[in-house]
């Protein structure tokens, strides 16, 4: 129920979204790679944040994945005392899923942002439970070598097709929209 040139847009729209926002640090790069379609519905790590955007026709799941590494906690936690490496992922994958929901309003205005939550790996495999109706994996390296999986899932509850003009934004400071 969902068109290619709308699963396209859907990509296009997360690629530019994860690499405006999932760098801790102005300047870093963050390089995305399509995984393997079978990969979709396995988890990349041991952990995961979990954040969705609804409308009345679609429920769109971001899933980041992530090991609790030194690696991964010096780069997200280099300042923070605290804090855990899961609830800076959980503002890095707001941020992240608040630039998609920015780009989908204008095609769909009607939407909604849960609050993020961290599951166990072990529950990726039940994303098919849901009966997507698009599935795909990738993989984010930021800076030299922080590894970040995500997972994007689409439920349609009626046909999706549109077509996504991604424009690049300016860096935000995490200022909140309001509704």
């Amino acid at each position: 129920m969902i068109s290619q040139q709308a699963k396209e847009s859907i990509e296009r729209i997360f690629y530019q979204s994860a690499r405006t926002r999932l760098p801790a640090h102005a300047g870093d790069a963050c390089e995305i790679t399509a995984l393997d379609a079978h990969l979709a519905n396995k988890a990349l790590a041991n952990h995961i944040v979990v954040l969705t955007i609804s409308s009345i026709v679609f429920r769109f799941l971001l899933v980041l994945h992530f090991d609790d590494d030194k690696t991964t906690r010096d780069y997200y936690l280099r300042d923070a005392e605290g804090r855990s490496l899961a609830e800076a992922l959980m503002e890095v994958g707001n941020l992240c899923c608040g630039a998609i929901n920015q780009q989908l309003i204008e095609y769909f205005p009607d939407l909604g942002m849960s609050t993020p939550y961290q599951l166990s790996g072990a529950c990726v495999p039940f994303l098919t439970e849901l009966k997507p109706a698009y599935l795909a994996a990738f993989r984010a390296t930021i800076g030299a070598n922080v590894q970040i999986g995500a997972t994007l899932c689409v439920c349609a509850s009626a046909p999706i097709d549109f077509v996504a003009h991604v424009t690049e934004v300016e860096e935000s400071g995490g200022e909140l929209e309001l509704f």
